[in-house]
């Protein structure tokens, strides 16, 4: 059975006085159920809480101070499944709230068990609301934005398709605000650095991402073999229409050579702890031979990790060219950097790898964001 992700943004959840646009949930809410009708599982990735809890505690403007944003989205959390559940429930469909952090990401147990219970809801027929628990996430575990949540998710449950409901019909070829002959772009092959630059800038006064961030959010998923649209989210039966293949919006093609879902993982979940400066002949040994990193080719170690944490491999020129997981220690590390493999029990005591960083554990980042 074929999964799709759909994230819905603040813009398209909420009407002109900042509340929740209860109509609009209900059109997407029958669109969503027809399409379960119709033999897909279907994922929400939804905003909206914190804008839902602004209206309720008469906010004009999103709350800048962290402890507000909590606040307002502990208050609004329970008003936006309110009106999700009463939604879905007049199509017979019954959701569930499912709030997430990037910590539930970073630590492969909780990863997977985010996985499982997601399989599990949709395998009884229910429909996940997924959001990020702004109520309890810092700086330090936020993915900064839905769209990226949204990635993320559609790459843990093996998506078919994303679908990122936006305030504007899809990606132009420049600003539709300053410039009145702007042209929606309807295929995108591969997400160059000039399809970024036409995304053009920040978001709303109740959104966090603009278009910039849903170009990021399509390169992660695109990666792992994931075909994402930006569409319109204000206009009826759209995404109805998309799945019977009427092209609408922008398409981005999903790349032919995906990452798996350990090596997605790894580039987009851990967060990492340090750097590994490594020389020239690792630098092409990684790049061009798909080698493992050896203690020979470190120069510097940066930061304070241990085994089983994510670093980036940086060259000399301070370009990051690669993310891995270590099988040393930083302070392991600093002890072996420069030498052979044969001399590493020697120096140890103990020797758990010849890699520093085996390659099964190793992610390029050329085409990552």
């Amino acid at each position: 059975m074929s999964r799709i992700v759909i994230k819905i943004g603040s813009n398209i959840l909420t009407d002109k006085k900042g509340g929740l646009n209860q109509k609009r949930i209900h059109s997407i809410a029958k669109d969503i159920s027809d399409m379960c009708k119709a033999g897909y599982e279907v994922v929400v990735v939804s905003s909206g809480a914190v804008a839902a809890g602004m209206k309720k505690l008469g906010l004009k403007e999103k709350p800048k101070d962290i402890q507000l944003k909590q606040a307002a989205a502990a208050v609004g959390q329970s008003s936006l499944m309110w009106a999700y559940e009463k939604s879905f429930g007049d199509f017979g469909k019954k959701v569930a709230q499912v709030l997430l952090t990037r910590e539930d990401f970073s630590e492969r147990g909780r990863y997977l068990n985010s996985k499982n219970t997601l399989i599990t809801l949709l395998s009884y027929g229910i429909i996940p609301i997924i959001n990020e628990n702004d109520t309890v996430a810092t700086d330090e575990i936020k993915f900064g934005d839905n769209d990226q949540l949204a990635a993320l998710v559609s790459g843990l449950i093996d998506a078919e398709r994303l679908i990122i409901l936006s305030d504007v019909e899809g990606l132009y070829s420049s600003d539709p605000t300053k410039n009145p002959e702007a042209k929606i772009i309807p295929f995108v092959d591969e997400i160059t650095p000039e399809f970024e630059a036409m995304a053009g800038g920040a978001g709303s006064v109740v959104g966090t991402g603009g278009m910039y961030s849903k170009i990021l959010a399509a390169k992660k998923a695109v990666s792992y073999g994931i075909k994402v649209n930006i569409v319109s989210g204000r206009k009826k039966r759209l995404l109805v229409s998309l799945l019977k293949g009427v092209h609408i919006g922008t398409e981005f093609k999903p790349q032919i050579k995906k990452i798996s879902s350990r090596k997605g993982w790894i580039a987009y979940a851990i967060k990492p702890k340090g750097s590994l400066v490594i020389d020239d002949g690792a630098v092409s040994a990684i790049l061009k031979a798909g080698k493992s990193l050896l203690p020979s080719g470190i120069i510097r170690v940066e930061g304070m990790f241990d085994t089983g944490d994510a670093v980036y491999c940086v060259d000399l020129r301070g370009n990051r060219i690669a993310k891995g997981i270590v099988n040393y220690s930083s302070h392991d590390t600093e002890k072996i950097k420069g030498k052979k493999t044969t001399e590493i029990e020697s120096i140890l005591g103990y020797k758990y790898s010849d890699e520093v960083v085996h390659r099964d554990n190793l992610v390029l980042l050329a085409s990552i964001p």
